[in-house]
């Protein structure tokens, strides 16, 4: 099955509509294609977060009494006078429905902070590099021709460590933008596994500690030190990632 197939097939697969034999080709076709899996593990976190509970309005206890109150007490007066009646349950319906909407866009964005938003932010570009096999714009194992391949290219110049003796291999580095800004990506490799390290200035005074999270599938860690932001992304395992942090922070 190609790509194309997959991509025309994969919301009947994961509402559980396809039979034995496509949702089993469907399946090989994921195990194989890490693009179409990563896509697939996004509708699950979609349909996820749509069909969490707190997304759900829970009217008043009294509220069919009080909705069938009002119904009875307009069907018992004249036409005319009903007529009115109904305009005015049509609006308030018209409301009520306004403020649900209201009230569940603000209680999803209330559920994703900033922080998410950014992680997401993250995850998306680093699963772009590897789609459009763009990791780097300058690539290079030498921190002396990476760091001042950024001069003149951002309003700050990232610090760019050789850590190939620890085994994480400095392959380049591109240009990224991040959180409505330009941002330093600083590439390395672990074995098989890339490594996005995305770099600018903090915001806030003082240092931040470490703070891991998984998004899709991909292990994050963020933090501050020496006047900048560092957000490492990798599908490498935990324990190395913080590994590669604590290097990049002495």
């Amino acid at each position: 099955m190609s790509c194309r197939e997959t991509r025309e097939w994969i919301h009947g697969y994961l509402d559980g509509e396809m039979d034995l034999v496509k949702s089993v080709e469907i399946e090989a076709h994921l195990r194989d294609c890490r693009t179409c899996l990563q896509a697939s593990e996004q509708l699950r976190s979609l349909r996820a977060t749509m069909g969490h509970s707190s997304l759900r309005f829970a009217p008043p206890a009294n509220f069919e009494n009080r909705l069938r109150t009002a119904l009875r007490r307009e069907g018992e007066r004249e036409p005319g006078a009903a007529g009115i009646g109904w305009k005015w349950i049509l609006a308030g319906g018209s409301l009520l429905g306004l403020f649900l909407v209201i009230w569940l866009a603000a209680n999803l964005f209330a559920r994703t902070g900033n922080g998410d938003l950014l992680a997401q932010e993250i995850v998306s570009s680093h699963v772009r590099s590897l789609m459009a096999n763009h990791l780097t714009d300058v690539p290079s194992s030498d921190q002396h021709t990476v760091k001042p391949w950024f001069d003149g290219k951002l309003d700050f110049s990232p610090p760019v460590k050789d850590l190939s003796q620890q085994g994480y291999v400095l392959t380049g580095g591109r240009l990224d933008y991040i959180g409505n800004r330009p941002v330093a990506a600083l590439v390395y490799q672990r074995r098989q596994h890339p490594i996005n390290l995305f770099v600018w200035p903090a915001t806030g005074a003082g240092d931040l500690s470490e703070k891991a999270s998984v998004h899709q599938g991909y292990n994050l860690i963020r933090w501050s030190h020496a006047g900048m932001t560092y957000w490492a992304v990798s599908d490498l395992n935990l324990a190395e990632l913080q590994q590669f942090a604590q290097l990049l922070r002495e």
